[in-house]
């Protein structure tokens, strides 16, 4: 069964003028326009592709990426507006619509707003709603600590950046544990520090301990490389020295310099760190760019 508003993998029937003809089951046939056909496509063979609706509401099927398919949040920007309602672009040819129903207060063209993107059961078009908290935590969350999660940055205050948790949830990512600036409108990886009675979820930011650990370690070791193999940054370092050099925690920063002493790379003392070994030959291939 197709799924509008969503990808899906269909079979080429048939090749046309104006591009080619997919099986949509039960007889029906979806148009992929000729511009996004990939090359060297024939008949039987199966592509993935973005379904949607056109402006004449017949199913057409596109190889672009929108910037969110149903059931995502995403900021998107205001293109036009008219009587039917606000109309914007999510990265395909026809512009998504925001009923007037649906905006929390009148749209503006030019204007970057937070949406839900969802498919309307009674006209099958792929539709978009401003008021997105209502889509947001209908569902206890079930995370444990240390889960990995995507988190979409919407907002900051005093206290940090609050999130939507994998299209789900709210979130909040605290300032106390953020080392970098962050974008509203970023979406990135995240660890679950716990789930509060309300549902909403605390955040840290980063993958896995044990990648997070690794990739730090990594950058410790080409920077103290860059410095001819000794760097001043020792355990008896200040927290606001750390941050300043590598925008980690000491906590951090002491477990990264653990794995490289366990891995006989740098031996660290007052004075600071050094090289004694090189990470290829210690650790293995390097993930720095």
């Amino acid at each position: 069964m197709i799924k509008i508003g969503e990808y899906n993998r269909l079979k080429v029937l048939k090749e046309v003028d104006f591009g080619i003809y997919l099986d949509g089951g039960n007889g029906v046939e979806i148009l992929l326009p000729t511009r996004y056909v990939p090359d060297n496509s024939s008949v039987g063979d199966e592509l993935d592709v973005f379904v949607y609706t056109d402006s004449e509401d017949r199913l057409i099927a596109t190889t672009l990426q929108p910037f969110a398919k149903v059931g995502e949040f995403a900021f998107l920007e205001v293109n036009d507006v008219n009587s039917t309602g606000a109309f914007l672009d999510w990265g395909l040819s026809k512009d998504i619509l925001v009923p007037y129903s649906e905006q929390k207060s009148k749209m503006i063209k030019g204007g970057l707003y937070l949406v839900y993107v969802y498919l309307d059961e009674t006209t099958k078009r792929v539709v978009a709603s401003a008021k997105y908290e209502k889509f947001i935590g209908n569902l206890f969350p079930k995370y444990k600590r240390g889960d990995v999660v995507s988190a979409l940055i919407v907002s900051h205050d005093d206290r940090g950046y609050k999130t939507i948790v994998d299209n789900r949830y709210w979130g909040m990512i605290y300032n106390t544990d953020i080392f970098k600036n962050l974008e509203i409108g970023e979406t990135m990886t995240a660890r679950v520090n716990q789930i509060r009675e309300d549902g909403k979820i605390d955040l840290a930011p980063g993958a896995d301990t044990g990648t997070r650990v690794r990739e730090l370690a990594e950058k410790i070791y080409y920077l103290t490389d860059a410095a001819d193999g000794h760097c001043m940054l020792n355990d008896n370092s200040t927290p606001a020295e750390i941050k300043s050099l590598l925008q980690c925690s000491k906590k951090d920063f002491k477990k990264a310099a653990g794995f490289l002493l366990k891995n006989g790379v740098i031996t660290m003392d007052e004075k600071g760190i050094s090289l004694i070994a090189t990470w290829e030959d210690k650790i293995g291939s390097s993930n720095v760019t």
